[in-house]
């Protein structure tokens, strides 16, 4: 079952309350998404720890619901 970029970014919002999230849905079929995530809480981290940050919030739905994801982590300036 696919999953829905409104999902997504509602757990990874309540794992990183202050997460600028942008989610562009690749081929329009609500399983394939590149998403860039913004938070201060990268800060310091290098980037795989950032990266586990973002899997953890999405729990077992980035294995069972996702078929594909793309993600990008910034700090904010």
């Amino acid at each position: 079952m696919p999953m829905s970029a409104q999902d997504i970014e509602r757990m990874v919002k309540a794992a990183l309350p202050d997460a600028v999230i942008e989610i562009i849905d690749t081929a329009g079929d609500n399983d394939h998404y590149n998403m860039t995530v913004t938070s201060s809480a990268f800060a310091g981290l290098p980037r795989i720890a950032q990266h586990r940050l973002v899997h953890t919030a999405l729990g077992d739905s980035l294995h069972s619901r996702l078929h594909a994801l793309s993600i990008t982590t910034k700090i904010p300036s």
